[in-house]
C-alpha cells in the first residue's frame, strides 16, 4: 500500500511541477519568405542563396525553441502559387494553414531598397482567427550573409520567441 501511495505522490508531484513553458508546440505552416526587390538590378544568386539560408535559420530557430513544430505544406503547395505574396493575400496564409490542420501560419518578406537598405519582416498568425500571434521587423544596413543572419536571429530572439 505504501509503494502505491509513493508512486501516486510521485506522479502528482511530477504532473503539478510541469511548468507552462513545457506546453505542446504549436503546429506551424511555414510558407516561406518572399524577396521583394525594388531596385533596378536583378536579384543576384547570392541573394537567392541568402533567402534559403535565412529560411533555414528561421525554421531551425522556431523548432529548436520547442514552441513550434512545422507541418508539411506539400498538400496545399499548388494553391500557394496563386498568390504573389503569402504575407499580404487577405488571409490566404491562414486559410491554407487551417486546411492543413496547423495552429499558425508563418510568412514574411525581405525587401531590398538598395544594396545598403533592406528590411526583413516575419509574421505568425493564428490559423483560425487570422490574428497576429507574433511578428517582427528589422532594417538591415548592408547586403551580406552576416547581416542577414544577424537580422533573422534578432527577430527570433527579440520578437518571435520573446516571452
Amino acid at each position: 500500500m505504501l509503494s502505491r501511495l509513493s508512486l501516486l505522490s510521485a506522479v502528482l508531484v511530477i504532473g503539478l511541477g510541469a511548468s507552462p513553458g513545457m506546453a505542446e508546440p504549436k503546429t506551424a505552416a511555414f510558407f516561406g519568405l518572399l524577396f521583394i526587390n525594388t531596385t533596378l538590378s536583378e536579384t543576384s544568386e547570392e541573394e537567392q542563396a541568402r533567402m534559403q539560408m535565412v529560411e533555414a535559420r528561421l525554421v531551425e530557430g522556431l523548432e529548436s525553441s520547442g514552441k513550434y513544430q512545422l507541418v508539411d505544406i506539400d498538400p496545399v503547395e499548388p494553391k500557394t502559387r496563386i498568390y504573389s505574396n503569402m504575407s499580404n493575400c487577405n488571409g490566404c496564409d491562414t486559410d491554407l494553414a487551417n486546411e492543413l490542420g496547423a495552429d499558425v501560419a508563418i510568412t514574411g518578406e525581405v525587401q531590398k531598397t538598395s544594396n545598403l537598405i533592406l528590411g526583413m519582416s516575419i509574421y505568425i498568425r493564428d490559423a483560425k482567427t487570422g490574428a497576429l500571434v507574433a511578428g517582427g521587423s528589422a532594417d538591415m544596413r548592408g547586403n551580406n550573409d552576416a547581416i542577414w543572419l544577424r537580422t533573422v536571429n534578432w527577430i527570433l530572439k527579440n520578437r518571435l520567441l520573446n516571452e
